[in-house]
């Protein structure tokens, strides 16, 4: 079946997580600069051979796209063209950010790691990783 990468790609950072070979359970993994989301990606495929890209897909409450969205859509694209036999889908992540930081309090996080933006970032792809896990 493959492992399943997830992508919360922001401007400046993009969250990453992977699952497990069962696609049970989502795993947050690091933050990287997006300029280097390609070639991180790349060498992941290499390590962890994962056959299936979900993209966290940013809208508005009112299902009106953000200042982001166009952007997803090209890095889409780009990772279609990179990794032509993988499936990439988008999910929804609205509230994962939200969804992050309270998972982080309940956790016991300190203030200081809770407004860490790169660890909200990798939160988040766990979140929308594991949402995806739940729908397939």
């Amino acid at each position: 079946m493959g492992k399943v990468v997830s992508i919360d790609f922001g401007l400046k950072r993009t969250g990453l997580a992977l699952s497990d070979e069962a696609r049970m359970f989502a795993f947050g993994i690091d933050t990287v600069d997006s300029k280097d989301l390609m070639s991180f990606l790349i060498g992941l495929k290499e390590k962890e051979k994962f056959t299936t890209i979900v993209l966290g897909m940013p809208k508005r409450l009112n299902n009106q796209d953000s200042h982001v969205t166009e952007n997803v859509r090209l890095l889409k694209e780009a990772l279609e063209k990179q990794f032509p036999i993988m499936e990439v889908v988008l999910i929804d992540e609205r509230f994962t950010s939200k969804m992050a930081s309270e998972s982080m309090f309940t956790a016991g996080a300190s203030k200081k790691q809770r407004k860490e933006k790169g660890l909200i970032d990798k939160v988040s792809a766990t979140i929308i990783l594991q949402s995806y896990l739940a729908q397939v």
